[in-house]
């Protein structure tokens, strides 16, 4: 495809998805290469069923949708492969096997790799863990983790398929205020250091602002904003003015309580 006909790397043009009830209507957004977007909104506005139409696992109703510079809306589940090795998804569950250790549970992704022997592939199992800060983890179990360390771990799992993005959903919930900052600096450094591409479903706006390059604002499946997170500040759209102000309560709630 001509680069001018899909200039970004990934794109939604004019999407529409409904179950019993419209869950996207008419959204639009991209994102480019490099650069990360965070979709935000209350809980049930279409956030990750954005993801999972990013990922291939639903089919929109009407509109296109880009990954890769490449036009997925049509894809057959063979074809939408090749675009699951580039993007990748780090599931707000961790999605780990119970049953296998840390390292086993990356060491599994890695599995189908032919181009890596078996010390290959146990040198990149300890070098994911020492990129996200868990060597010391290796032989635990899932059971063993905090919510926040399992999140660590699968996201060195997603890592371990060398993808061009990562598509993150709701990283810093349920942890505590330490283990957020700790995985929030993660994704910094990976976009940084690796120039991963990046989408996080969150609502977790100290998180938007450190890694968000552009933000999305869901409102009842609409986008009432897209553009830069800068500029979200001056939004007068009420909803997201509401929405910036309960944030603000709640920060100052808990500087009280403290």
């Amino acid at each position: 495809m001509a680069a001018d006909e899909f200039p970004h790397y990934l794109e939604f043009r004019h999407v529409d998805k409904a179950f019993d009830h419209p869950v996207l209507q008419d959204v639009n957004f991209y994102v480019d290469a490099g650069k990360t977007l965070a979709i935000i909104g209350r809980s049930g506005v279409g956030k990750s069923v954005s993801l999972n139409l990013i990922m291939g696992f639903l089919k929109a109703d009407k509109g296109e949708i880009i990954v890769g510079y490449t036009d997925i809306t049509r894809m057959t589940e063979a074809e939408l492969r090749a675009i699951r090795r580039k993007v990748t998804m780090v599931f707000q569950s961790g999605a780990l096997f119970d049953s296998l250790t840390v390292g086993e549970n990356i060491l599994f992704s890695l599995e189908l790799r032919e181009d890596y022997n078996e010390k290959n592939k146990e040198d990149v199992v300890n070098g994911l863990l020492k990129m996200v800060d868990l060597a010391h983890v290796r032989d635990l179990y899932p059971a063993d983790l905090s919510t926040g360390y399992k999140r660590a771990v699968a996201i060195a799992r997603a890592l371990a398929a060398q993808p061009e993005c990562i598509l993150y959903d709701e990283p810093t919930t349920m942890v505590d205020p330490i283990m957020s900052d700790d995985l929030s600096n993660l994704m910094l450094r990976l976009k940084k250091q690796l120039g991963l591409t990046g989408v996080v479903v969150t609502h977790d706006l100290d998180l938007m602002y450190k890694v968000a390059d552009s933000v999305m604002f869901l409102y009842k499946g609409e986008a009432i904003y897209f553009g830069p997170v800068s500029e979200l500040d001056k939004c007068q759209h009420p909803h997201v003015r509401q929405f910036l102000a309960m944030d603000k309560l709640e920060v100052a709630g808990q500087i009280i309580e403290v």
